[in-house]
């Protein structure tokens, strides 16, 4: 062992300590990271580094596309718009067994489609949800675990603030991501909603069926989301179409959220206030962990840890595919100690290089980057769900405190299985992902 790669293990050893101490994520890889350059090189190349390295992060144009989302699912919320969007799916499938459940599932994926944070879909569909769902004598470990779980389609549904990171990192397109990512997030949502129903099935006494609401008020609320979706398509069409970029349709998308908030009376000064609190708090932390994942990952170049790893990865004798499963299956574990950002921060540098060089269904490099990216990014919802720390279920149970987070855990076991089966689907069959970006672009 070269004392350079002595250096590094040495840094992710001391990392993961801080992290079982709770040292927040930022300076957990910051310290480190900061201590090893130091032992390579000298104090006067880490000043220099430090000198330059928050302004070039910072002043990065593409990451303004991310506290953009934030403010829009913040004045989202504040608006009232996540209300209503359960009142409408509650509207239209209430009335069968289960169909709270499904509701809250349909408003997580609808309202994921103006958010970009799990957390964020997670905590608010849960405020709106989980009375109604107590009300009507649902089951806490089928409430908390649908919401748990449908939280983590706010990162599967674009806009997706881990996907945009994702973008950023491995310098690819990010209206393509955000593509390739609209069947898998549709695909988890249609699973979620088949096993809610197998679940209602197999224990009926979990969820009672509701009185069917008139079709009268099923259309008000119906009419009630339109302009959610006319943000989505004039952002969304804005982009494909090309009459903006990305950034460009963050920034329409708020704006648009904005103004409808005002337009309901909902967004007052107080809300307003607390939607840009709340999108500042938000955005330093996420830009915190930047810094701290790029004192890191300046480290480990230096170490030549990730040129290593590639070459080693393209020299095992075992198959590409073998490669990429050990990897998700690393994500999985990686979720237990580390939130998605995170994650995406420390290892794509690392992983990325070796993922491009290996042979993966003949796809070239910029689909290929493509189809990985979503395939991580389906394993770290899996992450935010599964035990011992999903970090949804941690949410959810802070606001329903009366269900015990071990009736959570059993209920999530379904939706993981269909997590599994939907993750072994796309890197089995890569145009699943790729489809939409075919049509697109």
């Amino acid at each position: 062992m070269t004392p350079a790669t002595a250096v590094g293990l040495s840094m992710f050893g001391a990392m993961l300590a801080l992290m079982a101490l709770r040292v927040p994520i930022a300076a957990a890889m910051f310290i480190p990271g900061a201590l090893g350059y130091l032992a390579i090189t000298d104090a006067g190349s880490l000043f220099n580094l430090l000198k330059g390295s928050a302004v070039a992060r910072l002043t990065v144009y593409e990451l303004s596309v991310i506290p953009l989302f934030l403010l829009m699912g913040q004045f989202a919320t504040q608006g009232g718009l996540s209300r209503d969007l359960f009142r409408a799916a509650a509207a239209l499938v209430g009335h069968i067994r289960g169909g709270l459940a499904m509701a809250a599932i349909l408003s997580a994926a609808a309202f994921g489609a103006v958010c970009g944070s799990s957390v964020a879909t997670s905590a608010t569909i849960t405020q709106v949800a989980y009375p109604e769902m107590k009300a009507h004598g649902y089951h806490g470990r089928l409430s908390t675990a649908t919401l748990a779980t449908g939280g983590t389609l706010g990162i599967l549904i674009p806009p997706s603030v881990p996907l945009v990171v994702y973008a950023i990192l491995t310098e690819q397109n990010i209206a393509k991501l955000f593509a390739a990512a609209m069947v898998p997030g549709l695909l988890a949502t249609a699973g979620y909603l088949a096993v809610v129903a197998l679940y209602c099935r197999a224990r009926p006494e979990f969820a009672r069926p509701s009185v069917p609401v008139p079709w009268g008020a099923r259309l008000r609320a119906l009419a009630a989301i339109w302009p959610i979706v006319g943000i989505f398509v004039v952002v969304f069409g804005g982009i494909y179409g090309g009459l903006f970029s990305p950034t460009e349709g963050a920034a329409i998308g708020a704006l648009l959220t904005f103004c409808v908030g005002l337009a309901r009376g909902e967004l007052g000064g107080a809300g307003l206030a607390r939607a840009l609190v709340a999108t500042a708090e938000t955005s330093a932390m996420v830009f915190m962990i930047f810094l701290g994942a790029d004192m890191m990952n300046a480290s480990l170049a230096l170490t030549e840890m990730p040129a290593r790893i590639a070459d080693w990865v393209t020299q095992l004798p075992v198959p590409p595919l073998a490669v990429v499963t050990a990897v998700l299956l690393l994500y999985v574990v990686l979720g237990c100690v580390m939130d998605e950002l995170s994650m995406l921060l420390l290892t794509i540098p690392v992983i990325f290089p070796a993922v491009m060089a290996l042979d993966l269904w003949g796809l070239p490099p910029d689909l290929k980057a493509i189809w990985f990216g979503i395939l991580v990014l389906v394993t770290v919802g899996i992450g935010l769900i599964a035990p011992p720390v999903g970090l949804n279920v941690y949410v959810v149970n802070n606001l329903a405190r009366e269900v015990p987070m071990a009736e959570t855990y059993k209920g999530v076991f379904p939706f993981l299985a269909w997590d599994v089966l939907r993750v072994t689907l796309l890197l089995f069959f890569p145009a699943v992902t790729l489809w939409l970006v075919g049509v697109f672009f």
